[in-house]
C-alpha cells in the first residue's frame, strides 16, 4: 500500500508539463500554431503581439527541444524558417481546447481600459 503523503504529492508529469507550458507566451505560441498551421517566424511574431523576437526565439527553441515543434529552414533567398507542431504538439489540442472553454466560463473578460483624460489646450 502506498504512503498517503506520497499520494498527496504533486504528480511529476504535471510538474514537467507546467515547467514547459507554464512559461509566459508558450501556450499562446502553441495556440497560434494550432490555428495557423505551419508559420514563419515573422508570422508568429505578428500573431503574438507584445512578444520580443528574442523571447519568441527562446520559446520556439524550447518547444523544439521538447519535441512539440518542428523547425524547418526554407531554401532561400531569402532564408526563412518555418515552424509547425509535431504529432506530440498536435496532441495538445484537446487540452488547449478545454483550457479555452474553462477560461470562457470562469475568467471574466478583462475590463475596458479607462480612457485617458482629454489633453488640455492652452486656451482652455
Amino acid at each position: 500500500m502506498r504512503d498517503p503523503q506520497e499520494c498527496k504529492a504533486i504528480d511529476q508529469g504535471i510538474t514537467r508539463v507546467f515547467t514547459l507550458l507554464g512559461k509566459r507566451w508558450t501556450g499562446v505560441i502553441i495556440a497560434v500554431l494550432m490555428a495557423q498551421g505551419r508559420s514563419h517566424f515573422a508570422e508568429l511574431r505578428r500573431a503574438v503581439p507584445g512578444i520580443s523576437e528574442r523571447m519568441l526565439s527562446d520559446r520556439l527553441s524550447e518547444l523544439t527541444a521538447a519535441g512539440l515543434v518542428l523547425r524547418e529552414v526554407d531554401e532561400g533567398p531569402p532564408l526563412r524558417v518555418g515552424y509547425q507542431l509535431t504529432p506530440a504538439g498536435d496532441a495538445l489540442a484537446p487540452a488547449m481546447n478545454e483550457l479555452a472553454d474553462w477560461a470562457a466560463r470562469h475568467m471574466p473578460e478583462a475590463p475596458a481600459c479607462p480612457r485617458a483624460p482629454a489633453a488640455r489646450t492652452e486656451n482652455a
